[in-house]
């Protein structure tokens, strides 16, 4: 049996229907944009694997600093022990980060890193005697991650309805998602706006906190927003106190062309959540960032005020490392005008699709459009070395930033050829 075959074997692989999948195509190598099957056939990234690889795959810088790590330091626990890898990355990350944000807790991926922030929010209130702010807001198609909090207030994404007895009470509000020449797009904010006035009105003082995917909701289909429109969204919640949750899972790191989303809106969250692109695709990494405010109402004489919360590997040594060295490489100016050019890219082949396409939408290095049957044409793609993962109809293209003007141009050559001949 090849190593495909032997998969199907043992493995039970994610957001898979296993009775009808095909054979798992077997990666033995990857190099800058591309990875490479059993038979080195190559494969263009244009998902940056589930998003979570910043500057193409083995990239030196980052493996040899996990490697020189793991000659001094591979894990301690985090509960009453520290290491220089976890203080240095929060230091680096301040730099990058509004001073309000200033206080960091680890965890293991964006699931947790949103289910923290909701914990944190949730019993912010609860140490100051509040026991009425119970309830979060969230939008329509939102998308936060696997774990039960982050099912909750991700209900209306369509991802969880088989849980949809053990989740708790979350209000929604209507995404205004959009896309170029969009003509009703004030019709579809103001829609919004006026289900979540109804939603203060009623019930302000029930809400803990506002969770929301700044500009893009990934999972949901890449649907996009515009800044001013969170921007009054979050002012219209603030004056009600309510906490406001940013999760940028997959949205920081440069993905909406700012180092974080919610940089465009002009607003600073109370919570943001990180993780994906932190460790520029090499190791399972997440932090939950704070204020000084939010922290302080955790601080006691009683062990029943702190968050009791963690993880087996909070903090590891080497993703720690992992991400120190994917910063790096993130303020260069090479990374920061790949940013620039790949959205230009985008932008540029995008006037260009063909008329199967509709609803183009660019924000940053991430470019969308939808079709009607992109399943069928997510076959054709791998056929011609794309790796290209639709969401329902929508075909979004979300590059690392390794990838060149030449590659990224003929990747968008075939993308057309091949939907004019099977849409």
């Amino acid at each position: 049996m090849n190593l495909s075959e032997r998969d199907r074997q043992i493995i039970w692989h994610p957001f898979t229907q296993e009775k009808v999948a095909k054979l798992p195509i077997a990666i033995k190598k990857a190099h800058g944009s591309y990875l490479y099957d059993e038979n080195n056939k190559p494969y263009l990234d244009l998902i940056s694997s589930w998003w979570v690889n910043l500057h193409g795959h083995a990239h030196p810088k980052i493996a040899q600093a996990i490697y020189e790590q793991s000659m001094t330091l591979e894990h301690v626990i985090f509960a009453g022990f520290t290491h220089e890898p976890a203080v240095t990355l929060c230091e680096k990350l301040q730099t990058l980060l509004p001073d309000k944000l200033s206080r960091f807790f680890f965890s293991d991926n964006g699931s947790t890193a949103v289910e923290v922030a909701l914990k944190m929010a949730y019993q912010y209130w609860w140490n100051q005697g509040n026991r009425e702010r119970t309830t979060f807001l969230s939008f329509e198609g939102g998308y936060h991650g696997d774990t039960f909090g982050a099912m909750s207030v991700g209900a209306k994404s369509g991802f969880h309805d088989t849980f949809s007895n053990l989740l708790f009470s979350v209000l929604t509000i209507p995404f205004p998602e959009t896309w170029d020449e969009d003509e009703e797009i004030k019709n579809k904010e103001r829609h919004s706006l006026e289900v979540l006035e109804g939603h203060l009105s009623a019930s302000s003082h029930k809400i803990a906190a506002l969770i929301l995917e700044p500009l893009v909701q990934g999972a949901g289909g890449m649907r996009m927003c515009r800044p001013e429109f969170v921007r009054k969204v979050v002012n219209l919640v603030r004056q009600h106190g309510i906490l406001i949750i940013c999760d940028e899972v997959m949205t920081g790191f440069g993905r909406t062309g700012t180092c974080f989303a919610f940089e465009q809106t002009q607003i600073i969250p109370d919570f943001l959540c990180i993780s994906k692109g932190l460790t520029g695709g090499f190791l399972p990494l997440a932090l939950t960032v704070t204020t000084e405010e939010v922290y302080s109402a955790f601080l006691n004489e009683h062990f029943t005020k702190a968050f009791a919360h963690g993880h087996s590997y909070t903090a590891n040594p080497l993703g720690c490392a992992a991400a120190i060295a994917s910063l790096e490489l993130l303020i260069k100016p090479d990374t920061i005008e790949s940013i620039k050019r790949i959205h230009s890219i985008h932008k540029k082949e995008l006037v260009e699709a063909c008329e199967s396409v509709k609803h183009t939408r660019v924000t940053g290095t991430i470019a969308a459009f939808d079709v009607h049957d992109a399943q069928t044409l997510k076959i054709k793609f791998l056929e011609q070395g794309l790796l290209i993962r639709p969401l329902g109809n929508s075909v979004y293209l979300l590059p690392p930033y390794s990838i060149s003007t030449p590659e990224l141009e003929e990747a968008y050559n075939k993308i057309r050829n091949i939907i004019r001949i099977f849409s």
